[in-house]
C-alpha cells in the first residue's frame, strides 16, 4: 500500500493537537509499561501495522520481553500478566471496542478493583489517544517498518 498524505505536515496544528494529548497520557503517573501493553493491543485489535511496529519497539527498548509482546492478543489465556495489567488490557478491549456492547459493568469492576477513579480516567485517556494515533495511521496509511525508538538517559523509549 502506498502512503497518502502526511497529515503531520498537512495541518500542523492537528498533530500538535493529537501530541499534546499524548503527552498528558505520558505524564499521567501509569506505569509505562502497562501504556505500552495498552498501546500495543488497541493497535492489534485495529489492524495499525504503523503503530504496532512503534510500540513493540518502544516496549522491546524499555525492558518488555519478548514473550508478553508475542502473547499479548491472548493475555487472558496467558499467565504472564498482573492483575492491574488484565483490568488495563480488559478496559483497553471495551473502550476500543465500545460499538459492540458498550464497556460491560463487569469490566468497569475489575478496572475499578485495580485503579483508582484517577488513574481510570487517566486509562481511559490513554486509550483514546491510541485510538486516535491508530486511525491517523490507518486512514493516511502511515508506513510501517522503519520506526526507531528514542532513549531516554535512563535507557527507557522515550
Amino acid at each position: 500500500m502506498q502512503p497518502r498524505a502526511n497529515y503531520v505536515k498537512a495541518s500542523p496544528s492537528t498533530y500538535q493537537a493529537m501530541a499534546a494529548l499524548q503527552a498528558a497520557v505520558n505524564d499521567s503517573g501509569l506505569e509505562h509499561a502497562l501504556l505500552e501493553l495498552v498501546k500495543i493491543r488497541a493497535s492489534q485489535i485495529n489492524g495499525c501495522a504503523f503503530c504496532l511496529d512503534m510500540h513493540t519497539k518502544d516496549a522491546r527498548a524499555a525492558g518488555e520481553t519478548e514473550q508478553r509482546i508475542y502473547l499479548l492478543d491472548a493475555w487472558r489465556e496467558a499467565g504472564l500478566y498482573s492483575d492491574r495489567e488484565r483490568a488495563a488490557l480488559a478496559w483497553t478491549e471495551a473502550v476500543t471496542r465500545v460499538a459492540d456492547g458498550h464497556v460491560p459493568d463487569d469490566v468497569y469492576a475489575q478496572a475499578r478493583a485495580q485503579f483508582s477513579e484517577e488513574e481510570l480516567a487517566k486509562l481511559t485517556l490513554a486509550v483514546v489517544v491510541i485510538n486516535g494515533w491508530n486511525r491517523f495511521a490507518i486512514a493516511f496509511r502511515s508506513e510501517a517498518g522503519h520506526y526507531q525508538p528514542r532513549r531516554t538517559q535512563r535507557g527507557r523509549a522515550a
